[in-house]
This record gives C-alpha cells, structure tokens and sequence, in this order.
C-alpha cells in the first residue's frame, strides 16, 4: 500500500493540540484559488522550477526517459503523465533549479517517521494530524493508517475540507479523535464559483460527525473578496450555530504561498491582495462570539 506525500512536518503546535507530527496527501478535489500549498491540488507529481536558477542546459530533458519536461521560449514545460517519481531531472540539474513535488511512502515508511516523535506526543499530549491537499484523497491509505495510530494510542486528527461521499466519512472518523474542519462558504453557488464543487457534501458529512459526537473545530479562511466581509460573519454565524459547531478557528488570508505558483509556472488570481492582519479580524471575530461561539484567531 502506498500514498503520494508531499511533505511530513515535524514539531508542529498549529495543528492540534500539543506536539504534532502533520502528513501532508497529495490532491485535493477542491481548487482554491487562494490555496498556500498549490503543489498539493494535484494527485500526480510535479516539478515546481525556478527559473533563476536555470541554467538553460536543458540537462533536465535529455535525462527524462519518460519525455515529461520540454522548454518552450526558456520556460520549462513539465507533463505529469509518465512521471514515475524518480527525480533523475532533479539529480541531473546543475542549478539546483528543480525540486520534486511528492513522494510515494508506504504504510510502514510513513508509519516510521511518525513513530519517531512519539514521546514528544506523550509528553505534550500531541500526536498525528494528517492534512493535504486533501486527506480524502487517498482515503484507503488513511484509513489504514489511522487504524494502526489508535493501536499504537496516539491522538489522531484530521486536517480537512470534508468533500468526499457519506461512506468514506463515516468509515474514516471511526479513528479520528479532533476534526479540523475547513469551512469556505456557506452559500453552494459561491462555493462552486471559487472552488469547482458546491458546499452540500461538506454541510452534510459536517453534521454527520457532530452528531457522531467527534469533536470538531472550524477553521475559516478568511479571503479577500470571498468571504472576508461582516455581512459573511453574520451568515457563517448563523449557519454554524444552527449546525451545532462550538469552536471556530480564524485563518487570515496571506501571502506564503505566493511563489510556489511562479515554480509551479501557474498564473495567481491572489497577486495584489495583501496579507490580512489578525486583528483586523477582530470585529469578525465578536460577530461569531455573540452568537455564541468559541473563536480564536
């Protein structure tokens, strides 16, 4: 069994509760354009390049067996199809120009990095979180994996955006102990506009699980333009308090992942919008608290 990762963070505190380790999948049904980790949408591989770098060899191409990479007018042109993951362009690259985006682990590799850290999780009442892109994804690898973290007792959490069919959300939060739950927008046509699939399957598995009694903490990403506007924290706040959610979490829009679309050599809709301070959240913030929510920015 294996699973495309693109990243495995250790120490992290922003995703869950004490000392985490974050398994970051591969692909994501969702297409935010705002998204800080746009290497992470895809379900195959990608190279990210940078240009200033690049020494025009074209060293990279003629080492590609599988014929994925191609320059047209000095910008390099990758094709994911045939790319089997083997980072020959990478090695190849006398720039240090190229970098791979994803790696295929198995169970037990993936298993051995976070088994590594788990005193720490004991020690601060951590554990795993596992994010993406999008964790439902790759859902029968999660599943196995979460199975053999609760054997082992480590708190398990999901980092997720809950599009995916009533089955596999059930079957999966059987072993999931915290929810982090990404709430975009509260109106399907909207949601659809900006993201390519309407919020019905997200509402719907969101419910499910709170009546499952998993505890669940929403976290709302605040866009410009999107959903940024007073007006959308009085519709999140009654949406939410009708729901039964407890807990909302604030995420500011910013601007970290900016380059990774100039690597990527994708156009990005977000260029000129600046970071959004926390506390000019703060009147957005007092919306959702009077309606009786817990917030946090």
């Amino acid at each position: 069994m294996e699973a495309l990762i693109f990243n495995i963070q250790k120490f992290s505190i922003h995703d869950g509760p004490g000392i985490r380790t974050v398994v970051f999948f591969k692909g994501c049904p969702l297409k935010c354009p705002w998204c800080a980790n746009p290497e992470s949408q895809s379900t195959t591989y990608e190279i990210l390049w940078d240009h200033s770098k690049c020494l025009h060899c074209s060293r990279c191409v003629s080492v590609c067996a599988a014929g994925c990479l191609s320059f047209e007018k000095e910008v390099l042109h990758f094709q994911p199809k045939e790319c089997s993951g083997c980072l020959d362009c990478v090695k190849a690259c006398p720039g240090t120009a190229l970098d791979l985006a994803g790696k295929k682990m198995t169970l037990e590799q993936v298993l051995s990095e976070v088994y590594k850290d788990q005193d720490f999780y004991e020690e601060s009442q951590g554990g795993v979180t596992l994010s993406g892109g999008e964790v439902f994804s790759q859902p029968v690898f999660v599943n196995a994996l979460l199975k053999q973290l609760k054997a082992k007792h480590i708190h398990t959490c999901l980092e997720t955006c809950g599009y995916t069919s009533g089955e596999v959300f059930a079957q999966t939060i059987q072993n999931t102990d915290l929810l982090l739950y990404d709430l975009k927008h509260y109106d399907p046509e909207i949601h659809q506009r900006y993201t390519g699939a309407d919020n019905t399957l997200i509402l719907n598995n969101l419910a499910y699980a709170l009546k499952q009694n998993v505890p669940v903490i929403i976290r709302i990403p605040v866009i410009p333009g999107f959903n940024n506007s007073l007006n959308d924290a009085q519709k999140f706040a009654k949406l939410l308090v009708a729901t039964g959610v407890k807990k909302v979490e604030l995420l500011p829009f910013h601007q970290f992942g900016q380059n990774k679309y100039t690597l990527l050599n994708r156009p990005y809709l977000y260029e000129k919008e600046k970071n959004i301070a926390s506390e000019a959240l703060v009147p957005y913030r007092d919306i959702l608290t009077q309606a009786g929510l817990t917030v946090k920015i």
